[in-house]
């Protein structure tokens, strides 16, 4: 029997639709850049910042710093300036970019589903504590994020992390943002395959390399051989997701496309079979044809997802095997979703005996010290390591059977639980307007204070109900695909007054019902009033729900007014 991996070759030259106006693809002859940011990126390519940080802005101060290398290139080197105090989410939107400056950063460290081990959890806490006044917030991109930073000290952050074996490279930026991976990658009982290897080898083959060093606009790549889906895969540019070929065995479905924001789109999956050692050449073939084919001139439309959208996944297909890879791709149907993503909080049993702890710190927001602190744990009880989450949380993998329950008491001293409550298990927030430049309101102080207030209202909730939280429309936190999505935004309260508030939306979900929620005509939520709306949609789906119905599907058919709590509120 021939080897279905590697069928005939088609024709290569294959039509490529083309717009109705000039988009700036490079394939199509559109290599002129067409706004600042794509000619920022042809003046100099981004990863030469990274010299003149070390050579010059480092050592002259911030007031040195060239503003296309502060407020674009910084980036690729996982850098932003962080909000400037005193200016409220009015000012947001009117003022210019470098009106919000302040003369901190944030930046993100990139961990691409690697196990931290002892070393690097300690690398990281040190780096919080003495760099970044003790802040560390774990992403949704299994990222760990410092505010704070000093231009003064970067080289020394890189050469502590870096000699821990983190990065920062490409964070940020338009370029391969860091992968999402699966938790649970070689350790869990029922995962397909796993992916670590080939995760490792995209990593390998981009970051830092010239030839994807600038695409259209910010590319998010997931990976995951786990059932459970674990990486929120229908909302990445491209992913890789575990199934099985009846002849073949264990490879990767590849969908692409997906990303949420203002325009939010599901990925568009292809059905098809890679092999382990080919998932990074079909990787490197798809980011080609963002990098080439990608809109260029406008950046509310530079995603990969608007690129399939005109396309279609077939024609998109046919480019990617005759263009890229030069062969075919082997067909097989997309595997089945999970009823819901797994996030594998608490305790479970790995396939070699051991076990990992799943770990809720509130919201994502830990420090420098809640590192160090785990890191210690790591070590005293000769545990493996541990990986981010795809939803703001920690696993601690290799933990010994006898000394799980000693890990899981002692791990609640340093503000982590396996145990947590609903609201904390399945609640997430973006920065927010404490650091972000882009956010209107707070989010993570809010969502932390609702947690507890939803903690005393529902002590014993038997079904879960995810909340995200995000400061602007950008949805840093799937604000969309919650059950309970709020988008911050002005808003005007029952005085007539301009304040902090939401749009709601109610009913998203990724799985077997992945679908974007509901947003109801003119309705909005202030701030101070989110506790007691969510109180009163919750406790009208407890009344209303059939047996073993979700909170999304309940959602689909209750009324407007349940839905809409007691109050109705304006835009301002």
């Amino acid at each position: 029997m021939p080897d279905l991996r590697f069928q005939s070759q088609p024709a290569k030259h294959t039509e490529i639709p083309r717009p109705k106006r000039a988009e700036g693809q490079w394939a199509l002859g559109y290599t002129e850049p067409l706004n600042k940011n794509e000619q920022s990126k042809k003046d100099d390519d981004p990863l030469n910042v990274r010299a003149r940080i070390e050579h010059i802005y480092s050592k002259r101060g911030f007031d040195s710093i060239d503003p296309a290398d502060l407020r674009g290139r910084f980036r690729w080197m996982g850098l932003y300036t962080q909000r400037a105090p005193g200016f409220d989410g009015g000012k947001t939107a009117m003022l210019e970019e470098e009106e919000l400056d302040d003369r901190y950063f944030m930046m993100r460290v990139r961990t691409d589903g690697q196990i931290l081990g002892v070393d690097q959890l300690r690398a990281l806490g040190e780096t919080s504590t003495t760099y970044a006044r003790n802040t560390a917030d774990v992403t949704d991109r299994n990222n760990i994020q410092y505010h704070w930073i000093e231009i003064e000290n970067v080289p020394a952050i890189w050469e502590r992390l870096e000699g821990a074996g983190l990065i920062t490279i490409e964070a940020c930026g338009d370029s391969p943002r860091p992968f999402l991976g699966s938790p649970v990658a070689g350790i869990a009982k029922d995962e397909i395959i796993d992916g670590s290897e080939a995760l490792a080898e995209i990593k390998r083959r981009a970051i830092g390399n010239p030839e994807f060093s600038n695409l259209p606009r910010k590319y998010k790549t997931a990976l995951t051989g786990h059932p459970s889906h674990d990486v929120a895969p229908e909302v990445n540019d491209i992913s890789f997701v575990g199934t099985v070929h009846p002849e073949h065995g264990p490879g990767f479905d590849l969908w692409v496309g997906g990303g949420l924001s203002t325009n939010p789109m599901l990925a568009h999956k292809l059905g098809v079979w890679v092999p382990l050692d080919e998932v990074a050449d079909v990787w490197e073939g798809v980011t080609s044809i963002f990098r080439d084919y990608g809109y260029r001139r406008l950046r509310s439309k530079a995603r990969l997802k608007f690129l399939l959208a005109d396309w279609g996944k077939e024609k998109f297909r046919e480019v990617l095997e005759t263009e890229y890879l030069e062969r075919r791709l082997v067909d097989n149907p997309s595997p089945e979703s999970p009823a819901a993503p797994g996030d594998h909080i608490g305790v479970h049993e790995q396939k070699d005996g051991k076990f990992y702890v799943g770990l809720a710190p509130a919201v994502g927001r830990i420090d420098g010290t809640t590192l160090t602190g785990l890191a210690d744990l790591v070590e005293r009880y000769g545990a493996r390591g541990a990986r981010l989450t795809a939803y703001q949380k920690l696993v601690v993998i290799g933990v010994d059977g006898a000394d799980v329950e000693a890990f899981t008491a002692e791990v609640e001293k340093v503000g982590l639980t396996a145990r947590p409550s609903n609201w904390r298990r399945n609640t997430m927030a973006c920065t927010g307007i404490e650091f972000c430049k882009l956010a209107i309101v707070d989010t993570k102080n809010r969502a932390k204070a609702l947690i507890t207030e939803l903690e005393k209202r529902f002590p014993e909730l038997d079904v879960p109900i995810t909340v995200n939280v995000n400061g602007c429309p950008n949805a840093c936190a799937r604000t969309q695909v919650a059950d309970i999505g709020l988008k911050g935004q002005l808003v005007m309260d029952r005085h007539g007054n301009q304040v902090e508030g939401f749009q709601v939306h109610l009913g998203g979900a990724l799985g077997l019902t992945a679908t974007f929620g509901r947003k109801l005509r003119a309705h909005k939520v202030t701030s101070e009033d989110l506790d007691d709306y969510i109180t009163n949609v919750v406790s009208a789906f407890l009344a209303e729900r059939e047996p073993g119905e979700a909170f999304a599907a309940w959602v689909n058919r209750a009324d407007d007014s349940v839905l809409r709590g007691e109050r109705e509120l304006v835009t301002a």
